[in-house]
């Protein structure tokens, strides 16, 4: 029973710590695009600030899904048993979020920094800027929900 609890958590910390850390990354490529157009124009701070911020809800994902799997077991409420069947199904419930949330957190700064270089030479431009990396966030989206999904449909 303790293996399933532990592997269990494994998958929620998994599910937080991936997610966490695509949103760091994301969020450090999407500055350092932003760092050198604020260098020539201070002033497009606002119009920037979105597009840094966009790959930080990868994190908040990964959190969720996290908590979701530890309300499943009521860690917090003194942890039901949990079988080694179980706690292997919540592991792998925890990584579509996780990897995902890695993945996509990367390549959403990436296409922040596309859409803030846009925003550096047609400021007018920046609702469609913003579009780019919204586009990726679906499938930060999707990873929750299959976590969510998956969790939900475990029996302990």
């Amino acid at each position: 029973m303790e293996i399933g609890i532990g592997l269990a958590l494994a998958g929620a910390a998994f599910a937080a710590f991936l997610a966490s850390c695509g949103s760091a990354w994301g969020i450090a490529v999407a500055s350092e695009a932003a760092a050198g157009v604020l260098t020539e124009d201070p002033e497009k701070f606002g119009k920037l600030l979105v597009m840094i911020a966009l790959p930080g809800t990868q994190g908040f994902y990964g959190f969720l899904g996290a908590f979701y799997i530890m309300m499943k077991i009521n860690l917090l409420g003194g942890a039901f048993p949990v079988s080694l069947a179980s706690g292997l199904q919540l592991f792998f419930a925890g990584l579509p979020v996780g990897v995902v949330g890695l993945i996509s957190g990367y390549y959403q700064g990436r296409a922040s920094a596309a859409g803030i270089h846009l925003v550096a030479k047609r400021p007018e431009e920046s609702g469609k800027a913003i579009i780019l990396p919204a586009m990726v966030e679906t499938y930060a989206v999707l990873g929750l929900l299959a976590t969510i999904l998956m969790v939900s449909g475990i029996k302990l």
